[in-house]
């Protein structure tokens, strides 16, 4: 099966050896996003809820450009420096999903790449 390397400048640029998305059939391999707005490469400003805000909008973004949404998305991963800020996750992705909702994980980690506070990366399903 083909590969199809998904690549959109209305997402940041991969900052390291990888792509934005990977189309392998009908699924596609999002990679984690941070809180990076895209015609900067710097962390948006404001709190915690703007960085989560950024990274809903980078994975809507990179979905677009490989044909689909984040309905499309079957499996969420997200990242957090902070797991007290999971109720606020919550609130912001229901401005994003409606139901059904798709398989998700929350994790706990040390620290983000460029001091931010939210990863996410997704498997979507077209």
């Amino acid at each position: 099966m083909q590969r199809e390397i998904i690549s959109t400048n209305d997402a940041p640029q991969a900052i390291g050896t990888y792509s934005q998305a990977v189309k392998v059939g009908d699924t596609v391999y999002l990679s984690g996003q941070i809180p990076l707005v895209p015609e900067t490469m710097e962390l948006v400003n404001g709190d915690m809820r703007a960085q989560i805000t950024r990274v809903f909008d980078n994975l809507a973004a990179v979905a677009s450009a490989a044909g689909g949404t984040l309905g499309d998305i079957s499996k969420l991963n997200i990242y957090l420096t902070d797991l007290s800020h999971f109720p606020l996750v919550n609130e912001v992705m229901a401005q994003y999903f409606s139901e059904p909702y798709p398989a998700r994980a929350a994790v706990g980690v040390a620290s983000l790449p460029k001091g931010a506070m939210v990863e996410m990366d997704a498997i979507m399903t077209l």
